[in-house]
């Protein structure tokens, strides 16, 4: 399926990751890695959740290889890698403020789906950019779900003495109660929310290793705008529909999480959003074809009127 491992489409905790394909289709097919610590119990993990959920923002289990020396998982194949490598600054093509918005409702409508599509529901526990990927026509879909559970208690909780999800995304009660819940996925899409606003690394990468939450906060105390958003748009976006965006991804990383939204509230105010740009997309393009009809018109006055004349 994959040509002898030819091509690597990526590397992460469970092992690496290749292109194959399944007769005329493309898939990606993650081995497990024999020095994986717990790659075992993940594999497992991923296969019991993705034989029992499907969504169209959740990427899709194709199948799975166990034999002897090998362990692996088939997916669907993401042409577009995942959202980090399109936020970076070594993309020479930059994802529009439009295109942004609708990564993350897709993103957001996945975890939707876990938290209140699923019974019981589903912690996804590592929600990041690497971690969105990206098909052919850009539709965004969770993946990786090695670290995932469902909502084991009556109050929505799941005690964890193990470190579960990445720095910088990691919910920041998990440190004082050892307890994630589903606003600690919340707290994770936040800050990927703010990834795709400012196009920022989640930690700096100075000494004071400093969040993008706080920066966001402190740049937010000076209410300009065009120094939070990333400077590779322009200014080519409706400033109402980023300082909404910017409210739901300071609402989802609250410290408390009592204060965060439900994935519900955010899918609804993200379409909200996008609803707000694609409107001043609309209004551009006609604005746009009314001048250039204003102009066409005005030109052929003035090439007629010789002949006239």
């Amino acid at each position: 399926m994959t040509n002898n491992f030819e091509r690597v489409l990526g590397k992460g905790g469970f092992g690496t990751v290749y292109h194959g394909y399944m007769e005329h289709t493309q898939v990606a097919i993650k081995m497990l890695s024999a020095s994986s610590v717990q790659g075992f119990q993940q594999f497992h993990a991923e296969v019991n959740l993705l034989m029992r959920v499907h969504h169209k923002n959740l990427t899709g289990l194709v199948g799975y290889c166990k034999d002897e020396t090998n362990v692996g998982l088939v997916y669907e194949y993401m042409a577009n890698g995942n959202l980090l490598n399109h936020l970076s600054d070594s993309r020479s093509s930059i994802l529009t403020w439009e295109d942004r918005l609708r990564i993350a409702t897709d993103a957001a409508q996945g975890l939707e789906y876990l938290h209140c599509g699923c019974k019981p529901p589903i912690m996804h526990r590592d929600v990041k950019s690497t971690n969105i990927l990206l098909n052919e026509n850009f539709q965004a879909k969770i993946s990786d779900f090695g670290l995932s559970r469902n909502f084991p208690t009556n109050d929505g909780t799941h005690a964890s003495s193990l470190l579960a999800g990445t720095p910088g995304y990691l919910d920041p009660e998990f440190y004082l109660s050892n307890r994630l819940n589903e606003k600690s996925d919340v707290y994770s899409f936040g800050v990927v929310l703010l990834e795709i606003i400012t196009s920022r690394p989640v930690l700096t990468r100075t000494h004071e290793r400093i969040h993008i939450s706080q920066w966001v906060g402190l740049m937010l105390a000076n209410g300009d705008i065009n120094s939070i958003v990333d400077p590779r748009l322009e200014g080519n976006f409706n400033t109402n529909s980023v300082w909404k965006a910017l409210e739901i991804a300071m609402a989802c990383v609250s410290i408390n999480a009592i204060k965060r939204p439900s994935m519900s509230q955010v899918v609804v105010d993200l379409k909200e959003c996008l609803a707000t740009e694609c409107a001043q997309t609309n209004r551009s393009h006609v604005t746009g074809f009314n001048n250039s009809n204003a102009l066409m018109a005005d030109n052929s006055v003035f090439r007629l009127t010789p002949s006239v004349r």
